[in-house]
């Protein structure tokens, strides 16, 4: 029985975004935000990024500001890892069979992360594309943001460009610096053009790897807290080394491997790989 109608797959084709109200289970949501909420209360006992995963980078991001009073936990990287409830959710979700209904029935896991924008957080995304971050062979790449949150107006929602995925792959380097983002005129037009995804907890928001997004801060009393996996084709090979790497990175999570490779044809610098705990960082370069 398929998940998507074929109205849904032909929005998704023409816009490279989709939501999906009812993506997780009550009882799966409950969960994820049950361990969420132990990961804020652990963040209370440290000062800055701290943990470490397999690449020996930060595991846990804190916001400018975090304090035990305040906290500001704004990114996990591969939670799937510290958690067999993040892990399944990652796996068997009706959003993956929703991607392969749209990239064909092979599919592998290529890096998740939980990023959260608490009350007040002022953490905001520039606008930017996820395929620089994740260079493979093709653009069967899909980015699924899992709403642990109901996601408002007002709480920083994901901002996409709708039929973006299908325009150029824009720099993210700016005067010589790597800033993860687009040029000052691109994030202007961006930012017009722009549609909020939104939608009670539970939802997910399937993202073409093309498609430029950002978001703003949260200006609300209620958190906006998202889990992100990010999918590729199973015959998609990597180009460069993964940005958010996990012991679970190219797991087949549908369908069978095929011994193959498909080819796109792109050109587009490649991104630099992140020192600190997450692109936040890197993000932070950009000049006022």
């Amino acid at each position: 029985m398929s998940v998507l109608s074929d109205q849904q797959k032909s929005d998704f084709e023409r816009d490279g975004y989709l939501v999906l109200e009812n993506a997780l289970t009550s009882d799966v949501l409950t969960v994820l935000r049950h361990e969420f909420a132990q990961w804020v209360g652990e963040s209370r006992n440290h000062s800055e990024n701290y943990g470490e995963t397999i690449d020996g980078r930060p595991r846990f991001s804190l916001q400018p500001g975090h304090s035990a009073e305040k906290p500001g936990l704004r990114r996990i990287s591969s939670p799937n890892e510290l958690s067999e409830n993040y892990y399944n959710a990652m796996r068997s979700s009706i959003a993956v069979d929703a991607v392969t209904e749209l990239f064909g029935p092979n599919l592998r896991f290529n890096n998740a992360k939980v990023n959260s924008k608490l009350p007040g957080a002022g953490t905001d995304v520039k606008f930017h594309q996820d395929f620089p971050f994740e260079l493979h062979s093709n653009h069967d790449l899909m980015s699924v943001l899992y709403f642990l949150d109901d996601v408002t107006l007002e709480n920083g929602p994901l901002e996409v460009v709708p039929g973006s995925h299908k325009g150029p792959l824009y720099d993210l380097w700016q005067d010589g610096v790597f800033t993860g983002a687009v040029d000052a005129d691109t994030a202007k037009w961006a930012q017009a053009n722009s549609v909020p995804c939104i939608g009670p907890a539970g939802s997910a928001c399937l993202m073409h790897t093309r498609l430029l997004h950002g978001s703003a801060p949260n200006h609300s009393d209620h958190p906006r807290t998202l889990f992100i996996c990010a999918y590729n084709a199973e015959d998609a090979r990597p180009i460069q080394e993964n940005h958010i790497p996990s012991v679970h990175m190219g797991e087949l999570v549908r369908g069978v491997e095929t011994g193959r490779v498909r080819s796109s044809d792109f050109e587009t610098p490649f991104a630099e790989m992140p020192k600190g705990a997450s692109f936040f960082e890197q993000q932070s370069k950009i000049k006022p």
